[in-house]
């Protein structure tokens, strides 16, 4: 303990407390409320938080003299439970902080009360709540008074100490709230005995319930001039106990609401029991036992004799002695009791007249020194304050452990020391010791090191990662020398060390420098944990190269898969793969979206290279077909690669498939193909796949090339392919002629056999061919016998055409004199308009007479009448009423080119017209002259259809009511604000 500065602090608080109310005889206190009892049967309250004070007669109308034996006060300060002991008995009063006078508890009369136990839990000012008294028979009571009622609200007897009648001499109770209820805790003390009670409910149950079960209690027998009992209070709740018997200082710790335990006696709440022997307290042989007691947080405040002793409850050592400054005339007697305050934390002693205060300054402080002399070394870590302290006490454990040569223990301690001791001390201690444990020891130091630094620290991060990795290699290494089957053993020593080693590469991965890390991996020859770590730091090339090298292909892929590797790898890897397994490599390229074909060829063409067995299904064509047709692949390199393997095998009915199958159908100026035509031509040529060859000279529209290569191979496909040409029927016949050549040519039968074998390829061209087109392929020495029958059929046929000639020719000759008759009766057409028919657009007389109609432009009148139009709707319009409304409704162009064909009519209109309206004969139509051509124009540029029931009345739905040439007029039909300011009003008489 620290000498320097002392815990506990002695201070005269009042010097003349009693008033001259005689001397002090007891006191209590609480909520910085001080309550004395005088032996002249006052009871005086000294109220510091408020500076008030004042005294109470308790002996009024009692006879003889009158002593106060006990005083109590709840721990808030306001009620207080005093006895007062006389000649004539003893009474004990109740009064309240608020009260002038007290209260006597007349149910009471005659017993004298030792001990009160308040409900700390549930007392508030206006109310006690329940309330246990300990009397000086041994009986324990349960009262209840409330500030209002004046007077108590009942007193109940709960228990009476049968098989040893002892005075109560102290007495406590705590409450806690569980799930099924609320629980009680009484602990009651006698001179020899610890008393404890607990049960769920009201106290009337707890207690009611001993009467049929025993009652625990401890007995601890010796002779003691006050036998007390104390609790300490640490924010409402008691954590510790303190009893001062005649055999020593029971204490111990108080968990309340424990449900681990027994449900009977003090087991169920009381922890860590001891007992602090009276001899401890003094150097001489004679014990001296202490008259009164106070109990702090760590320490016994122990009255023997007149000083306090202050002793350190968890090493049992006395700390400090306590004196007091009395007066002369109080001297005698000495110090006769003490006192706590827990609600204000403070301590009080007292003579016949004065009040000391023992006041605390922080006696945790030295508490963890106090464990770490102990060996408690969790308890010294938990009441350390600072980190020095802490690493004191990390520092004793790590050295205990180190000098017992437990290193890995030693090694976690030393991990936790940040200042007393450097990390190169530290590391020292273990390199110094020459064994492998020691080893294990600082690898241990080094991650526990690596826990607690922060994460600023990172070249100290770096630098001891490193150093980590590198005893793990060496422990790994060694192991492997020690133990020949530590590979095959999965459960050996070596695979933990591995599987931890991985661990810290995981973990540390990115602390780790990447070159350093794997040059050291490298050294030790540790390529499996290379590996790993490659992957960890995404070196994804590392880890496929290797996988390679093992042979494991399909490791590879799923590497090259993972959506963080680079594409490139897919490429620079590929003809590795390839080789290696060429089923999964396929199987994955396939299954990425994300691979451009192009720039696998190499690999593929590695692959393809390489023999192959017949039955072997070929990876590459299955690819390169996944990306022609599922793909939609258009690269000239991809279908020239699937082309030339194609080529390559035995069967040509693939090749044959690919060439017919068009990639592009259905593109808009697409191609039909996206191989190269001359590549496949000679590579088909090269490969003497003539079949191939043929359908790639058709495709280049070469058919001449086409067909006599198909007659070296099968005549019928030169048949097909002659026949394929349809837009140029000459060619066609050329072809077919090569064809008849050869057939004719190729024959070795006998001559006529030869003719009807000739005749019969006629038949097969559709006639295209004639028996004179083959005839010059015959010898000249062939007998015109022969081909009688050909050529009579042949001369039939051009008689049937002739005869179809000529029958043509008399259908047009009929056709023409038709279309004469149809234009004479077209210029015999007529309407019939009623005389009150009106003009569509100006609705004014169609067969009016008068001088106001203007003629239109380019037209003669009819008589009297202006020209006009009928429709075959029934609508007719003056003619320049039509024109005038066309010309409005049509676009700019069209409304000139009407006016300009109007002009020319005019600056034409000296020469003759016809006089009948609309009348032509056949002679006009043959000798128009320009004037009708124009009317001619004119009219189909206006009359074409009728104007309101035609296009042109559609197409005005989107014009706009009122056009923009327009808007003037519009505007001036607004209705503007007149200025009404100057105008006069006048009232009028109703």
């Amino acid at each position: 303990m620290d000498q320097g500065r002392q815990v506990f602090a002695v201070d005269l608080l009042e010097r003349y407390a009693a008033k001259g109310r005689g001397v002090i005889t007891c006191m209590a206190a609480g909520n910085d409320v001080i309550v004395l009892g005088t032996s002249k049967g006052w009871v005086i309250r000294h109220d510091f938080g408020v500076g008030d004070s004042y005294d109470i007669d308790l002996s009024v109308g009692r006879p003889g003299e009158q002593s106060i034996h006990r005083v109590f006060v709840d721990p808030g300060g306001s009620h207080c439970i005093a006895t007062v002991v006389g000649s004539g008995g003893a009474d004990t009063f109740y009064t309240h902080a608020k009260w002038t006078k007290p209260r006597i508890l007349t149910r009471l009369k005659g017993l004298v009360v030792n001990a009160v136990a308040w409900n700390r839990q549930q007392i508030t000012e206006a109310s006690t709540r329940e309330v246990i008294l300990g009397t000086d028979n041994g009986q324990l009571y349960e009262i209840a008074v409330d500030e209002k009622d004046k007077r108590e609200k009942y007193v109940k007897p709960l228990f009476e100490l049968a098989e040893l009648p002892e005075a109560i001499m102290g007495l406590q109770m705590e409450t806690a709230i569980l799930i099924n209820g609320t629980r009680c805790y009484v602990m009651a003390v006698t001179p020899t005995r610890l008393y404890s009670f607990t049960g769920i409910g009201s106290l009337e149950t707890l207690f009611s319930s001993y009467l049929d079960r025993a009652v625990h209690f401890m007995e601890l027998p010796g002779e003691i001039p006050n036998s007390e009992l104390h609790f300490f209070i640490k924010q409402r709740r008691a954590v510790h106990f303190a009893w001062l018997s005649g055999a020593g200082i029971y204490h111990g710790g108080l968990n309340f609401g424990a449900q681990h335990s027994s449900p009977n006696g003090d087991e169920n709440f009381v922890e860590n029991k001891a007992l602090l022997d009276y001899s401890k307290l003094s150097n001489d042989a004679e014990v001296v036992k202490p008259s009164s007691m106070a109990v702090s947080e760590f320490h016994f405040l122990l009255l023997i004799g007149n000083k306090v002793k202050v002793v350190n409850r968890i090493s049992e050592q006395i700390i400090e002695d306590l004196q007091f400054d009395q007066a002369s005339d109080s001297s005698s007697r000495g110090i006769i009791g003490l006192c706590s305050d827990a609600t204000a934390g403070l301590f009080y002693a007292y003579d016949q007249n004065s009040i000391f205060q023992v006041s605390v300054n922080d006696e945790g402080r030295d508490m963890w020194k106090v464990y770490l002399d102990m060996k408690e070394y969790a308890a010294a870590l938990a009441n350390a304050r600072d980190p020095l302290q802490r690493d004191q006490v990390y520092l004793v454990q790590a050295e205990a452990a180190f000098t017992s040569r437990d290193f890995l223990r030693a090694a976690s301690f030393y991990a936790k020391i940040n200042y007393i001791l450097s990390f190169e001390e530290i590391t020292l201690k273990f390199i110094t010791v020459s064994e492998q444990a020691s080893a294990d020891a600082l690898r241990t130091f080094l991650l526990r090191k690596l826990d607690n630094l922060a994460k600023d620290d990172q070249c100290q991060i770096t630098m001891i990662s490193t150093w980590v990795t590198e005893l793990y290699l060496d422990k790994i290494n060694r192991l492997l020398l020690e133990d020949d089957t530590a590979l095959e053993n999965r459960n050996s020593e070596y695979q933990s060390i591995i599987k931890e080693f991985r661990a810290f590469l995981g973990d540390c991965k990115d602390v780790l420098d990447e070159v350093t890390t794997m040059k050291l991996l490298e050294s030790y020859g540790r390529v499996e944990e290379l590996v790993y770590f490659a992957s960890l730091k995404e070196q994804y090339e590392i880890v496929v190269h290797y996988y390679i090298q093992q042979g494991e292909a399909k490791k590879a892929l799923e590497v090259l898969r993972k959506p963080a590797v680079p594409i490139d790898l897919q490429y620079k890897f590929a003809p590795d793969l390839i080789t290696l397994d060429a089923y999964e490599t396929v199987e994955s390229w396939m299954a990425s979206n994300d691979l451009n074909p192009r720039k696998l060829i190499p690999a593929m063409m590695r692959y393809s290279s390489e023999p192959h067995a017949k039955n072997e299904t070929h990876e590459v064509i299955k690819y390169l077909e996944f990306c022609v047709h599922r793909l939609h692949n258009e690269d000239p390199g991809i279908h020239n690669l699937l082309l030339s393997l194609y080529a390559k095998q035995e069967d040509d009915s693939s090749l044959l498939r690919f060439l017919q199958c068009k990639f592009g159908k259905g593109r808009e100026n697409g191609p039909d193909f996206f191989y190269d035509p001359k590549y496949a031509l000679r590579l088909c040529l090269k490969e003497k796949r003539m079949r191939a060859c043929v359908h790639i000279y058709s495709m280049m529209s070469m058919h001449e090339e086409a067909v006599a290569l198909a007659l070296q191979v099968d005549p019928e496909l030169a048949m097909a392919e002659a026949d394929k040409v349809e837009d140029d029927e000459d060619l066609r016949k050329k072809l077919w002629l090569m064809v008849a050549k050869h057939v004719i040519e190729q024959e070795k039968g006998t001559k006529r056999e030869n003719i009807r074998k000739a005749i019969a390829f006629l038949k097969e061209t559709d006639g295209l061919l004639k028996i004179e087109d083959i005839l010059p392929f015959f010898p000249d020495f062939a007998l015109i016998d022969d081909f009688k029958e050909a050529i009579c059929s042949s001369l039939e046929d051009y008689n049937k055409q002739i005869e179809q000639l000529k029958q043509e020719m008399n259908d047009a000759t009929h056709g023409a004199d038709n279309i004469r008759n149809d234009i004479s009766a077209l210029a015999q057409r007529y309407a019939v308009i009623d005389r009150d028919e009106e003009c569509g657009v100006c609705r004014r007389k169609i067969l009016a007479v008068g001088g106001d109609y203007r003629m239109a432009h380019g037209y003669t009148a009819i008589g009297p009448m202006a020209p006009f139009y009928v429709f075959p709707c029934g609508h007719a319009f003056h003619a320049h009423c039509l024109i005038a409304h066309v010309t409005r409704c049509i676009n700019e162009s069209q409304a000139e080119y009407i006016l300009d064909l109007q002009k020319q009519l005019t600056l034409l209109g000296s020469e003759a017209r016809r006089e009948s309206n609309g009348g032509m004969t056949e002679e006009s139509i043959t000798s128009m002259n320009p004037a009708v051509k124009l009317r001619s124009q004119l009219d189909d540029a206006v009359a074409s259809e009728c104007p309101f029931c035609g296009d042109l009345m559609i197409r005005e739905i989107s014009l706009p009511f009122i056009l923009p040439e327009e808007a003037q007029q519009v505007t001036s039909w607004e209705i503007k604000p007149q200025n009404l300011g100057n105008q006069r009003s006048f009232s009028l008489p109703v």
